[in-house]
């Protein structure tokens, strides 16, 4: 079913603001100079590594190591993404490399 005009402008308008209150919000609730709360702080500091942690084991959850490949291109294309990063500490280079090996492994060597 096509959108009509005024519907898509809608639909631009809510996502704009929706981002920009997601922006906005943390400034407000911690304003300049005010401390911000030891449980925020903490959470700032183990979040990222979590999340990245709970994204690895979502993608290689489906991984077969009993059946070819053996999970050969998911094991190379992890320790190229780790060497990669702790070299150049570059997410999107570490990422984009590790996605185009990976596809390379699976589409044209496996």
């Amino acid at each position: 079913m096509p959108l009509s005009a005024g519907m898509s402008f809608l639909i631009i308008v809510v996502v704009a603001i929706t981002t920009f209150a997601t922006r906005v919000i943390p400034f407000l609730v911690f304003p300049k100079g005010k401390e911000i709360p030891k449980t925020v702080q903490y959470l700032g500091k183990v979040l990222t590594p979590a999340v990245i942690g709970m994204l690895v084991v979502y993608c290689l959850k489906g991984t077969t190591i009993l059946s070819k490949p053996y999970g050969i291109p998911e094991a190379v294309s992890v320790l190229v993404v780790a060497v990669l990063h702790i070299w150049k500490r570059n997410n999107l280079l570490s990422i984009g490399v590790g996605t185009v090996l990976y596809m390379f492994l699976v589409q044209v060597v496996f």
